[in-house]
Formats: C-alpha cells, structure tokens, sequence
C-alpha cells in the first residue's frame, strides 16, 4: 500500500493574523511530501507514527461522537491498517512551520472520511468552509487548537485565499518569472519549533490593549496589503508594505523569533536586501524571507541555508 501524495504548504501572510480575522494566503510547497505506507517491519522513525496514528485514531473516533453529522471515518480499516504497521511517511520537517501534521490529516481524511468532499467537485464556499471546520478539529490532536488552513491547502493542493474567518476561496497567484530577481525564499533557523506555547505567548498578548492596539492598525493592515499586492502582482507596493510587516514583527513579536536572527532581521530592513518575517507561529523552524534581488540577500546572508520557493 502506497497512498496518494500530499505536500507541505506554506502560509506567506496571516500568521497570527488570521486568528483576528486578517486576510491571509497559503500556498502548496512540493519540495517537501507524505504519504501513507504500510510496513511491518519498519524503521525506528516508521514506528514511531504507527504508534502516533494509533493515538490519533482514538481521537478521532471522539471526534466522530462528540460531533454527530460533521464528519465520520472508516474507523474499522483505520484502525486494521494502523495494527498492521501503517505509518506516515514524509520529508516534511516537523516544527518548522510548514505544515507536516496539516499533510497527515489531509491523507487520513482522504483514505477514510466518509462521503468526502473531493478535490473534483465545485467547492463552494460553503464545502471549502465544511473541510476547513472538519480539518481544524482533525488537526487540534496536533496543536490544542487549529484552523485547518494546513491541511485544507494540502488536501487540496491549490493556493488558499483567506479574506476572512468565514470567507476562504481557492485563488490563483501571478506565475512565477524564474528569470526574476525577486524571489521568496525559506531561510532555516536550524531548530525546530513548537506551535502551541508560541499561540500561548500570543494569547497572552492579546490581553494588552497597546499590543492589540497594533495588531489591528499595524499589524492587520500590512498583511492585508500584503495580500492584495500579491495576488495583483504590485511586486513595488509588496515590497512597501513587506518592510513595515516586518518592521512591526520585530518590534512586537520578538518571542517569536529565534534570538540569533532579531541582529540578522534588523540587518534586512535596515539595509533593504531582504525582509524576513514568520512562517507559521515561529519559535523555530523556517522564517520566510522576501527580496528584490536574491543575489543580493545571499551575499547578506552568507553561511545561511536558502530555499527559494517563488520568483518575481
């Protein structure tokens, strides 16, 4: 048994943002994969998330009860593969921010969910709304509490438009001109993060009327922008918009932030050879980075690992 593929994505505005109703958009990363397998006689790392999906489908069988009519799995042959050494088999870095429990998820509603909605049907945004709720509280095994955005941009493979809460469409973005020197690139912070006291942290700066102050008048407002000009190809008016984003992440989301890289994210918009701001909650993992001349920003960055995932 080999099931079908699912990618890493990558949300390249509306971290944090998204939880007060900022525009967000997510887009599906390839470079990185899963897929369910079966395997008796797995590696160390194989058993491992055998012994994860057998938690995970308990969960899901509450899930089933406590909310009747929403979702319901196949939990018979979920749990005859799980016995039998099915595990998930990925190249998608846990902690780093781009979705490798959101890939998981996507693939078990895939193989079991019941009358799923498919990727082939016409998704209103009634059933885009439907998966979202249904793979949020999928993926809360994972993170205490979830969106569901990871998953849906994995189950679906196609770039996420986020306008609100309860307002999402599938969208397109500008193809990418790989002559360009503009690029988005993922600059690896060496250490993996944790979601959930990353969210604690930000919760307990919502109490403050200052933070939240800036989050809807600064914070919200470059990000929507930042969206907008995306989408509209405004590359000039993006990169405007991306140094005060990240400008105001600086100032305002330190914890966030590997120590090592608040000198480094200082240095990019000072020097205007790149801007860096987070990919996911932070505290690790990969921080995203946008320049207008990539040449530029690897010279800035020596000795840093770069990936480049879009080109202007």
């Amino acid at each position: 048994m080999k099931g079908p593929l699912f990618y890493s994505k990558i949300l390249l505005f509306g971290e944090y943002g998204i939880i007060k109703d900022s525009k967000g958009l997510s887009i599906p990363y390839n470079f990185f994969k899963g897929a369910l397998k079966k395997d008796e006689n797995g590696d160390e790392k194989a058993k491992e998330s055998n012994a994860g999906l057998r938690k995970f489908a308990k969960y899901l069988e509450q899930l089933e009860q406590d909310n009747p009519g929403l979702v319901s799995f196949d939990l018979d042959s979920l749990r005859k593969d799980v016995e039998e050494g099915m595990y998930f088999d990925s190249s998608i870095p846990q902690g780093y921010g781009i979705g490798s429990s959101g890939a998981l998820v996507a693939a078990i509603y895939d193989k079991y969910a019941h009358n799923k909605i498919t990727v082939l049907e016409n998704l209103t945004r009634e059933k885009l709304l439907r998966l979202k709720e249904i793979f949020g509280k999928m993926e809360s095994f994972f993170h205490g509490k979830s969106s569901g955005l990871d998953p849906l941009n994995s189950y679906l493979s196609l770039p996420i438009l986020i306008n609100s809460k309860d307002n999402i469409e599938s969208t397109s973005i500008p193809s990418q001109n790989t002559r360009g020197k503009g690029a988005v690139f993922l600059l690896d912070s060496g250490s993996s993060g944790e979601t959930a006291p990353m969210v604690q942290i930000f919760m307990e700066k919502m109490k403050q009327e200052g933070f939240r102050k800036v989050l809807k008048d600064q914070f919200i407002k470059h990000t929507d922008a930042c969206v907008e000009d995306f989408i509209n190809g405004n590359v000039k008016s993006l990169f405007g918009n991306l140094k005060q984003l990240s400008h105001v992440v600086l100032d305002n989301f330190k914890p966030m932030i590997p120590k090592e890289f608040h000198k480094l994210w200082k240095h990019g918009i000072d020097s205007n050879d790149y801007y860096l701001k987070l990919c996911g909650s932070g505290g690790g993992g990969y921080i995203l980075g946008f320049t207008e001349d990539i040449e530029k920003a690897k010279k800035a960055l020596k000795g840093y690992n770069l990936e480049v995932v879009y080109n202007f």
